[in-house]
């Protein structure tokens, strides 16, 4: 089964478009489109709730409080690797030492042999400040404070790298709701000036359709379908049926979906009232091709 593609469901979300009857029957039988189309319909009013909030209010004391203790409590946590170590019991090297040989002899010509060596008996090296890990392993079997081994950085537990990077996650997808959709204005509340069905023009299949509605905010929805693959693009224009002069309002990105022009200030729509689409090649001729692909009567 092929599912409706992600921008579509975009605009049905932003109540921008309506289901055609095949859409309907899709959804009525795709658990998967239906899920995703419900999904972006609360994000769309959530967006929508947020039309007058200019400035986001401060996060309450009891948030930072919980993210702190969450803090402090990874801070606690001894690494994975120093909490392997004390599973599988003390570790055979004495504290405070790298790795050494088991046996040293003393340099050539010198007296006796240095007491302490081999024994096993040197004095372990401290670790100076007062922090949590240190206090801990005071009661380690070394009897002191095990040194961390050279170039090994504490490490979080797994579940603490989890917790925070939810965090980040959910606060970066509000800032993104706010933004993006507060950007688009209101859209489930557009007001629409004029619309048309677009029908397939001269030589062009059937099954091509699409709609188009100009909105009060002076932008021309459209949604098309089926339109023939072309070796150049797609461009919408708008025509004065009685003098045939037109303007061109934009390119769309493909043969399916919808996109949103700008249309310019003080646009007349009772004279230019033909919505087209044509085919283009890249010629940089800036002119109609000729090539009509849909067109329709602009009303309202």
């Amino acid at each position: 089964m092929q599912h409706l593609d992600h921008d579509r469901l975009v605009f049905l979300a932003l109540g921008e478009s309506e289901a055609d009857h095949g859409e309907t029957d899709h959804l009525g039988g795709c658990v998967t489109c239906r899920h995703e189309l419900e999904s972006l319909r609360q994000v769309a009013g959530l967006g929508a709730g947020t039309q007058g909030l200019h400035t986001l209010p401060d996060p309450p004391a009891h948030l930072w409080a919980g993210i702190m203790a969450e803090l402090d409590a990874v801070a606690q946590v001894p690494s994975l690797a120093e909490a392997h170590r004390q599973d599988l019991g003390p570790d055979p090297t004495p504290a405070g030492d790298g790795v050494r040989p088991a046996h040293r002899e003393p340099p050539a010509g010198t007296g006796d042999r240095d007491p302490s060596a081999g024994t096993g008996d040197r004095k372990p090296s401290t670790i100076s400040g007062d922090r949590p890990e240190s206090r801990r392993r005071s009661s380690s079997p070394g009897g002191g404070h095990a040194a961390r081994p050279a170039g090994r950085s504490r490490r979080w537990p797994r579940w603490a790298t989890t917790v925070v990077s939810a965090t980040a996650a959910a606060a970066i997808a509000v800032f993104g709701t706010v933004l993006v959709l507060g950007d688009r204005g209101a859209a489930p509340q557009q007001d629409v000036l004029a619309s048309a069905p677009l029908a397939a023009y001269g030589s062009t299949p059937k099954d091509a359709r699409g709609d188009a509605r100009v909105f009060a905010d002076g932008r021309l929805h459209l949604h098309v379908a089926n339109l023939p693959d072309v070796t150049g693009y797609y461009e919408v224009w708008l025509i004065n049926p009685t003098t045939m002069e037109m303007f061109s309002v934009g390119v769309l990105r493909g043969s399916s979906g919808d996109a949103l022009l700008p249309l310019p200030p003080n646009v007349d729509l009772q004279a230019y009232s033909v919505v087209d689409v044509s085919a283009e090649q890249y010629d940089n001729q800036p002119a109609h091709s000729g090539d009509s692909l849909l067109r329709g009567t602009l009303t309202g």
